[in-house]
């Protein structure tokens, strides 16, 4: 008999979980609206338990929160009962906080990343230790875990592998442009910078960054001149300032 996975809140980071786990386990959702509810089994494409969050009881379950952190005050009045563990996606918002406004038997705070949906998630956890290993299966299921041993770690965690998918779109988006612009047609432009990083992803695995730049840049070349604009125009000090920016801003929702 599978798992059932209860998600609190139907947004896209929930959704994108939900496909991940859907072979694996049983999947209900309560949400504000049955019409989204609705459009969440049709986007998810099976068979979900559906329900209305004003006086959902979550006791005994394995709760999923995936609401805004904004929400947590209103969304935790209007639930009953204390699950047996609650798993929280929700960026920059601490276990004491969790704690504070769910009844739960343990927390474990989790960042995924919007790679889940194609089981590709580099996940980072943080929590109950008791539930840790139970934690690093359950997200699996979804791409790769790593457990850290503090909130802090989990934030800084947020601001790279959470928030780095639209950093790495802008980069993307940024070097099919310059292609582009160098007369390449945008639907080969396109392909070619997939292929990139369908390539790129797989060597980095395995090899250090500064490593597999050193091995394309040659004397005088063609990487070298295109490497030197980049610093010229701060790519390396811009990088880190984004998770320097985006750690700061989880610190503070």
């Amino acid at each position: 008999m599978k798992q059932t996975i209860t998600f609190i809140g139907n947004g896209n980071m929930g959704l994108s979980i939900a496909k991940g786990l859907k072979e694996k386990c049983h999947i209900e959702v309560a949400g504000r609206n049955m019409h989204k509810l609705d459009a969440f089994e049709s986007a998810l494409g099976v068979k979900i338990d559906k329900h209305l969050i004003d006086d959902f009881n979550i006791s005994g379950k394995t709760v999923l929160l995936c609401i805004k952190p904004a929400n947590v005050e209103e969304v935790s009045a209007k639930l009953k009962g204390k699950s047996r563990v609650l798993y929280s996606v929700l960026a920059g918002t601490s276990i004491e906080k969790l704690k504070t406004h769910f009844d739960a038997d343990a927390v474990v705070r989790c960042m995924p990343n919007l790679a889940a949906s194609v089981g590709c998630s580099m996940t980072t956890l943080t929590g109950t230790v008791a539930f840790r290993e139970e934690a690093k299966i359950l997200l699996g299921s979804i791409g790769s875990v790593l457990w850290l041993e503090s909130e802090k770690e989990l934030d800084i965690a947020t601001a790279l592998a959470g928030s780095g998918p639209a950093y790495l779109a802008l980069i993307a988006e940024a070097l099919s442009d310059g292609a582009v612009k160098q007369g390449m047609k945008r639907t080969d432009a396109m392909e070619v910078m997939r292929g990139l990083f369908g390539g790129f992803g797989k060597l980095i695995q395995d090899i250090h960054p500064a490593l597999l730049k050193d091995g394309v840049m040659s004397p005088g070349g063609t990487t070298a001149a295109g490497y030197s604009a980049l610093e010229k125009g701060n790519v390396r000090a811009s990088c880190i300032n984004a998770i320097e920016k985006a750690y700061t801003k989880a610190k503070e929702l």
